[in-house]
């Protein structure tokens, strides 16, 4: 069977940058994963889009070290790789900006920026465990301002802020961190047309950084902007694989639906 119209079957060419192959993953009774695959290259924007139970999430913690595959093969840079935790894939350079951005809604922007990998102060101080919380926050600032991320006051807590300013924070911590991949869940949820649009800028930003952006999202028009593909889940399994340009909405929504069937080529 041929690919659907719009349809990639060959990727953007090259080593993967991050890759899943034919991932099987079951909860008791339920399989979550059928066999799902995704690819993604460096420097784009790849949008993970189905309906829900498609199996997005599940694939994405598998891809961040949260779950073990039962069956299939995860690849870094085209090396098989085995994640026993969100640990390993951070060291890999894949950091997730979840829907709940896990944010500490007390501490000030910096000090959210470094939760758990906090920089201690020089000597004797460092030692006993003193933070160096003027460099961090210095650090902080300079990565706020490189990725066009407005904070009026970094010193104000988390908790006073707009939910974009969050939404900014929570990805300038993972790009901060991130070295190869950062993925993003429904960052535009709960913003409105302002804030979304600053978030939507913000992708862009990253992906000029060299980082591949990974964006799971209900939002067509906004996947139809920012994406450089779009691979589709459909219980369990990558249904379609399309690039920007030579896709419409409507063909993603069938593919979503099963309105276009599994191909070979997706799988």
């Amino acid at each position: 069977m041929s690919a659907p119209a719009g349809t990639t079957t060959a990727g953007v060419g090259g080593v993967p940058l991050l890759e899943a192959r034919g991932v099987v993953k079951s909860f008791g009774r339920v399989r979550a994963l059928r066999g799902a695959s995704f690819t993604v290259f460096p420097g784009e924007v790849v949008a993970l889009v189905g309906d829900n139970g498609a199996g997005k999430s599940t694939l994405v913690k598998t891809l961040a070290g949260v779950h073990r595959p039962d069956e299939g093969q995860i690849l870094v840079e085209g090396k098989p790789v085995d994640f026993a935790s969100p640990v390993d894939a951070r060291e890999a350079g894949i950091e997730v900006v979840y829907q709940d951005l896990a944010l500490a809604s007390e501490l000030e922007p910096a000090s959210n920026l470094y939760l758990g990998r906090e920089i201690t102060r020089p000597g004797v101080l460092g030692k006993l465990g003193f933070l160096d919380k003027r460099e961090m926050r210095r650090r902080g600032d300079e990565s706020f301002r490189d990725l066009g991320v407005k904070i009026q006051d970094t010193s104000a807590s988390v908790a006073a802020m707009s939910g974009g300013q969050r939404q900014g924070i929570a990805v300038a911590r993972a790009v901060m961190w991130a070295s190869r991949v950062v993925f993003m869940d429904e960052p535009t949820a709960a913003l409105g047309v302002v804030q979304t649009r600053n978030v939507l800028d913000l992708i862009k930003r990253v992906r000029e950084r060299g980082i591949a952006v990974v964006l799971i999202s209900h939002n067509m028009p906004e996947v139809l902007e920012v994406a450089d593909r779009v691979e589709v889940l459909r219980l369990g399994r990558r249904v379609a694989r399309f690039t920007r340009g030579d896709v419409t909405m409507e063909q993603i929504v069938g593919a979503m639906t099963g309105a276009i069937e599994h191909t070979e080529d997706a799988a």
